[in-house]
């Protein structure tokens, strides 16, 4: 196909459709563009001409693509950075909380889809992101949007998404039938793409349709090391309230050592609120450098990448952590590692989970919860051992997720109970935790 071909393609690849009249009804079809107004179909007059003189009925040139890896070209109307990104494309069903979903570390390496038509709308602030710091990189490759993105309306935003993306490196796109590319990606799975936003609308289709081809993946890929602290830090800031915004809490009854996979903001606050003392720790951390900080229990934080890559260097250390029988919570990524340090192994996702509406059972009380979940590798339940006991299912697709050891005070979950857009259902995991630890303590 040659890149004329492709320049001509419609939102999905498929051809360019005529626009629609006023009326709906598609240009060419016996309507013409002026018929609504009461003019005579057909050419236009010479008043007509007149009217619209220097008037251009050319289609806008397109300033961005999302080129899949199948070759499938997708045309839109660029926003953020300037310039390509290379990566799995996901969709995330939230409808709010699209800047914490971006600054969401758990999505390196990814190129959001919303299906939520309208973002942007309530603009961003620099308190609600998700990574530890304005500087630090969540990762994100691209954001796909349908509607453009309009001027905010929000009392506290300080910055229209547009220019947000610009300072944070994300090129986007809108304009896309994200609809369409969102059953695809359900029928056909997650696709490598390449995202590209140039002002001037030149791209060289070929080599960047050779980029997208050539990405490997996620699987087998370490994507922590792009995330994770550098350095040890103490966390002591609170949630959100409504008179007084984020707070600050000194100290806590137990110590809490989380190791940092590319951890997010909303969870350190839950355990400050929890009562805990909370140290973040990188995630190359050996186990002799966590246990002289003499911690009550091990928080193991959640993360982008293949669990199995990064086992390479976190499994032993928890391993370590667990025969020494410290309790220990894992969420999203922290899940998996706990399922790979037990001897069982994990899948790359069809589609993945990415929403702020997931159901999930508890099986040990037999409650329904609504969830946030961010990610595209799974638990294989029947890999685990006899003392890994199953607690929480996907009532989307039965898939794992949560698990707790019979003879360790270990447990974790798949989804998110810190939500950060999503619901609150879940934040008793965080009681869970301390009960383990006193109970501990009290030992």
């Amino acid at each position: 196909m040659t890149q004329e071909q492709d320049h001509a393609r419609g939102p999905l690849g498929g051809p360019q459709t005529a626009a629609a009249g006023p009326d709906g009804t598609p240009a060419g079809s016996g309507s013409t563009p002026l018929e609504s107004s009461g003019k005579a179909a057909g050419a236009p007059s010479a008043a007509a001409a007149g009217e619209f003189a220097g008037e251009s009925w050319a289609e806008p040139k397109p300033t961005a693509l999302l080129i899949l890896a199948d070759g499938t070209v997708l045309e839109g109307v660029g926003l953020g950075a300037v310039g390509e990104g290379v990566g799995e494309v996901c969709f995330n069903t939230a409808i709010t909380g699209y800047e914490e979903i971006l600054t969401d570390p758990s999505y390196s390496g990814q190129i959001i889809t919303f299906t939520f038509p309208h973002i942007g709308n309530v603009g961003t602030n620099e308190e609600d992101i998700e990574t530890v710091s304005m500087a630090a990189a969540s990762g994100v490759r691209g954001v796909v949007l349908r509607a453009a993105v309009t001027e905010p309306s929000n009392y506290r935003a300080t910055r229209h998404l547009d220019a947000w993306l610009r300072a944070r490196g994300i090129a986007g796109i809108s304009g896309i039938d994200t609809r369409a590319l969102t059953a695809r990606i359900r029928d056909t799975g997650m696709p490598n793409a390449v995202i590209a936003h140039a002002p001037d609308g030149v791209f060289d289709i070929a080599a960047l349709k050779e980029k997208a081809r050539a990405w490997p993946g996620l699987e087998g890929m370490d994507l922590v090391p792009g995330v994770t602290s550098p350095q040890r830090y103490g966390w002591d800031e609170t949630p959100w309230e409504w008179e007084t915004g984020y707070g600050h809490q000194e100290g806590g009854r137990f110590h809490v050592v989380a190791i940092d996979y590319g951890v997010k903001r909303n969870i350190l606050r839950l355990l400050v609120r929890a009562g805990c003392k909370v140290t973040v720790v990188p995630a190359t951390s050996s186990a002799e450098e966590i246990l002289a900080l003499a911690p009550d229990g091990v928080f193991l934080s959640n993360g982008p990448g293949d669990p199995a890559a990064t086992g390479d260097y976190a499994v032993p250390v928890i391993r370590s952590l667990i025969e020494k029988e410290i309790p220990t919570f894992g969420i999203c990524l922290g899940h998996q590692m706990i399922g790979l340090a037990v001897g069982g192994r994990t899948l790359k996702m069809h589609q993945g989970h990415h929403g702020a509406n997931h159901p999930v059972k508890d099986l040990t009380t037999g409650k329904v919860e609504i969830t946030s979940m961010n990610h595209g590798f799974a638990v294989d339940r029947d890999s685990l051992p006899a003392n890994a006991k199953e607690t929480h299912v996907s009532l989307f697709d039965g898939s794992n997720a949560g698990l707790a050891l019979a003879d360790k005070p270990v447990f974790s979950v798949q989804y998110h109970p810190e939500a950060s857009p999503g619901p609150r259902d879940s934040h008793y995991l965080f009681d869970r935790f301390v009960t383990l630890m006193a109970a501990r303590k009290a030992a």
